[in-house]
Parts: structure tokens; sequence; C-alpha cells
């Protein structure tokens, strides 16, 4: 394995949290199917380890929701579940990791913006939960996902909405050839025990909305849905 390859997995491990034993398959969570169409070596992509992994989390948020959530009935476990297990989060979640510059994709999927693509993001997100459960098992795939997902799970024991205004806003500039929105906080007030944030979002340059909340993220939020509203 090339000097560069092997430092870029061992950044991804730092990030999640979590030591392969087995290195290969983490390589292999990263590879894009376009890598592998046009490698004459490299012949195993990372759909497989998507299909694995996409059942890991939807168990492992399952039973997160049903400790956090004890007396919420079916129907609001399951709107919690699809809000975090959807393409706009997990492709966020992938984003704060920079998972995307660890990608292994094709000379068209490079040209054509793959590794901010939400839809590669997410499917990463889950063949690397996929690998760390081939290589670790479900524990160590549990604590990946409820590590990776604290936040979010957090937001909702607390009933916070969890809609991604975030991952909207980022597919919406996407669709319109825009930069990646930066957010960045303009304003902390009050005590420790209630703070509130102002944040704006900033994108190639411009500001497009500000918002503000209890805590960073719900400010980040508040001003993701302002400017989805413009």
């Amino acid at each position: 394995m090339e000097i560069e390859a092997r430092d870029l997995l061992g950044e991804i491990m730092d990030k999640i949290g979590y030591t392969f034993r087995d290195a290969a398959l983490l390589l292999c969570a990263l590879t894009h199917k376009s890598f592998a169409n046009e490698s004459l070596h490299e012949k195993e992509d990372n759909q497989r380890l998507e299909f694995l992994g996409d059942a890991v989390l939807g168990l492992v948020v399952a039973e997160a929701l049903m400790e956090r959530l004890s007396t919420e009935p079916e129907g609001i476990l399951t709107q919690s579940r699809a809000a975090l297990v959807n393409e706009s989060t997990l492709a966020e979640l992938a984003r704060t990791i920079a998972l995307g510059e660890a990608l292994r994709l094709g000379r068209g999927e490079e040209m054509s913006n793959g590794r901010d693509r939400s839809s590669t993001l997410s499917d990463a997100v889950e063949s690397v939960i996929g690998a760390v459960y081939l290589d670790g098992g479900y524990g160590a795939a549990r604590e990946v996902v409820t590590r990776w997902l604290k936040d979010r799970l957090d937001d909702v024991a607390h009933g916070v909405d969890i809609r991604d205004a975030k991952g909207a806003l980022q597919e919406q500039l996407q669709a319109q050839s825009q930069g990646p929105p930066f957010y960045n906080v303009t304003k902390e007030e009050g005590p420790d025990h209630a703070k509130t944030f102002e944040v704006q979002i900033i994108v190639d340059g411009t500001v497009l909305a500000t918002g503000r909340g209890r805590s960073k993220k719900e400010a980040e939020k508040d001003a993701a849905a302002r400017a989805i509203k413009k």
C-alpha cells in the first residue's frame, strides 16, 4: 500500500475513532465503482459494503432511538430514524471528517465533482460502517455510529427538530454549481448554562443568512433554513 494511501486511511481511522485490524477493508470502503471500473488491478468496489453498512446503520439507529425515546410511539421512532439515516444527513457526516478527500474515484467521477456529491458521500459512510462491522463486529460498529451521530441523537432526545436544513441547502447550492457553505460563529452571548449563538452562512465570500440558537448546531440549522427561504 502506498504511503499516501496509508496516511489517508490513518486519518480516517483517527476521525471515526476506530483502528482497523484489516486496513484493506477500509480501503475497499473508500473505493468507488468508477475507480474499480477504470483500474487494471482493482476489481472490488464499496457497493457490497454499502449494502451491509445500510443494514447495520439502521439497526444501530433504531436501537439508539429506542433507548432515548422510550415513551414515543412507533411513528415518531420511524420519522426520527428516517431523518437520521437519509442521504443529506449521511453526506453531512461525511463532510465533517472530510471523507470525500479520501475516496478513490475514477477520472470522470473526479471531474464531475464526485468528491462532494451527496449520494457518493452517503454511500461512503454506509460502506465505512459496513467495513467496521466486518472488522470488529456489531459492538465496534455501534460505537462508531453513535459517536458519529451523537449531536443528532442528542437533538432527538431533547426534542429538537432534526429535519436537515443544512443538507438541503448543501444540495441546493450544489445543483446551482455554487461552492459549499461555511458556517461562521459571529457572536456568543449569555452565561454558560444559557448561551445563545449567532452564526453566518458564507458561500463564495457572500453572507447568505444569519441564524440564532441555543447551541451552535441549532444556530447553523436556523441559518440554513433562512438561506433556503431566500
